[in-house]
């Protein structure tokens, strides 16, 4: 019998590629990680040492639609590659991080950008602008086996079918084995732990009625609408 004093609450889940669900711990998000992204941000494209944001684990949504948040009136998308860990553990060398690698998957990490570009003019945390309600919409992630360790194909994102946003994973500025290595230096990581990628350069806003198609190449498609 449980001696909770509250209701335990549930843990969250995606759904993968074989039907069945991966639990979600953490979120860790690294920042301008595409080069031509850092500079339309305003910011030297040349690498400097990552850094990384939290979503909530049930931040992330599988539904197909992205419900406009309340007190925004500029929310952009943000197509990124999701990978998914099925281990982890603390000073992970470079050279073993992907065996901690269950799979991936497409993901978007919508930003409400004039909160989170308030947050930054006054020094605050961007949790305000990133880490709201069904903020990170997914498509199922796939495992290993079925797609390998993607490090280099098409990603694209169109709004009610005009491209917005293209790059490929090889333009990343850290790869994931250098993602999950860092994030362990920091952090104990563990079974769980989801890394949302980085994004290429055309972000923008979207408007409720807006349908986004991302699709990253290998991995797969991504359809969502802003309701």
């Amino acid at each position: 019998m449980s001696n909770t004093v509250i209701p335990a609450p549930q843990v969250h889940v995606i759904p993968t590629g074989d039907g069945g669900t991966f639990p979600v711990r953490r979120v860790y998000c690294i920042g301008r990680n595409f080069a031509a992204h850092a500079v339309e941000m305003g910011h030297d494209p040349n690498r400097e040492p990552p850094f990384f944001f939290q979503k909530n684990p049930n931040n992330l949504d599988a539904s197909g639609e992205f419900p406009y948040p309340p007190h925004s009136s500029d929310v952009h998308h943000e197509v990124e590659l999701l990978v998914g860990l099925k281990s982890g553990g603390t000073n992970i060398p470079v050279d073993k991080a992907l065996d901690h690698v269950w799979g991936y998957g497409v993901s978007l990490d919508m930003t409400r950008r004039d909160l989170q570009g308030d947050a930054k003019k006054m020094g605050r945390p961007w949790e305000i602008g990133k880490a709201f309600e069904r903020s990170g919409p997914v498509g199922p992630l796939r495992a290993v086996s079925d797609v390998g360790h993607p490090d280099h194909g098409h990603v694209v994102l169109k709004v009610n079918g005009e491209v917005r946003q293209e790059g490929d994973l090889n333009q990343m500025i850290w790869k994931v084995p250098e993602m999950i290595s860092y994030l362990s230096e920091y952090f104990e990581l563990q079974a769980g732990d989801v890394i949302m990628a980085g994004t290429p350069s055309g972000v923008n806003a979207v408007e409720r009625g807006d349908v986004m198609e991302a699709t990253i190449e290998g991995v797969g498609t991504l359809t969502v609408k802003v309701v």
